[in-house]
């Protein structure tokens, strides 16, 4: 197990290299001046351009350009955003935003894909099954920017349940609308896992060997085949988590959240080299770390996997 984790961590490292090389260079790539979009419609001086080219380094080759910035980040310095502030505080101002957001969706995921899963795969071919199908592939067949809009128009304007956008109040119960939203957009996928792996799981010699064996249904399900059936959905909430962590950019730009989804978006469209790469470089190694913990989990929840 040891040898394996060794080896997962040191996977991260021509991850965290070609990632930001890749993105680095798409930036350094964009049409337009960065410099003079900070202006808008604004003449710039000249004197004041030239300072600031030189102090981003957009005047070097683009290789020199990634080598200072490199440098900077095994120092601990992610660099600056173009307006002056450090890109560690403004992802230590947007990620907790988007972690909550990211936290919520994925437990409503969660537990909607176990919970109607489980059920219409022991209702299969039942009432209660074919509408739980229905209504996945309606979630899957509606865009997620028509499901925010629809969501904010009843539930939050017309209904008043919620609040219709998030802004300065972005705590846990201020995010509970687009969480719900996000939820349930992902929970489909998750619960047609969920079915197909209980109905698979239930074919199983071992399974039918417990029932044979006196056990209770109430036993059963629960401890043979609920715990054998996790391991897709598992798998499917983590690349979820991990992409909604890279920031639900449709999503933050509706209802307002001030996550990195926004920041993000607004820092490709002004050509901030810096904060674009950093944000990824930081997801990235998120992004990995996210998948190691799931795939050291499949051991405990199926003793059959082992790792050399």
């Amino acid at each position: 197990m040891l040898g394996y984790i060794l080896r997962r961590i040191l996977q991260v490292i021509p991850v965290f290299f070609g990632a930001t090389l890749l993105i680095y260079f798409l930036v350094f790539a964009m049409p337009g001046d960065p410099i003079l979009a900070l202006f808008g419609d604004r003449t710039p001086n000249p004197a004041l351009v030239d300072t600031l080219r030189a102090q981003y380094h957009l005047d070097d080759p683009f290789l020199v350009q990634y080598w200072y910035y490199i440098t900077g980040v095994f120092q601990g310095d992610l660099g600056n955003t173009f307006s002056g502030r450090p890109v560690s505080v403004v992802l230590a101002e947007t990620l907790p935003v988007t972690g909550r957001l990211a936290i919520m969706a994925i437990g409503i995921e969660f537990v909607l894909a176990i919970l109607i899963g489980t059920i219409s795969a022991l209702r299969k071919g039942k009432v209660f099954d074919n509408v739980a199908l229905l209504v996945a592939l309606v979630a899957l067949a509606i865009p997620i920017f028509v499901l925010c809009f629809l969501a904010q128009y009843f539930l939050a304007i017309q209904w008043g349940w919620f609040k219709p956008t998030v802004g300065a109040d972005n705590d846990w119960g201020g995010l509970w609308l687009p969480a719900l939203v996000l939820g349930f957009s992902l929970f489909a996928v998750s619960m047609r896992l969920m079915r197909s792996s209980v109905i698979d799981t239930l074919n199983q010699d071992w399974v039918r060997t417990a029932y044979s064996k006196g056990l209770s249904r109430g036993r059963v399900i629960p401890v043979h085949v609920l715990r054998n059936s996790l391991i897709p959905v598992i798998t499917n909430s983590a690349t979820n988590f991990g992409v909604l962590l890279v920031g639900a950019t449709v999503t933050e730009g509706i209802f307002n959240v001030p996550g990195v989804g926004n920041t993000l978006y607004q820092a490709a469209l002004l050509g901030e080299g810096p904060t674009v790469v950093s944000f990824v470089t930081v997801f990235v190694i998120l992004y990995v770390l996210v998948n190691l913990v799931i795939d050291l989990l499949y051991g405990l929840l199926d003793p059959r996997i082992r790792y050399a």
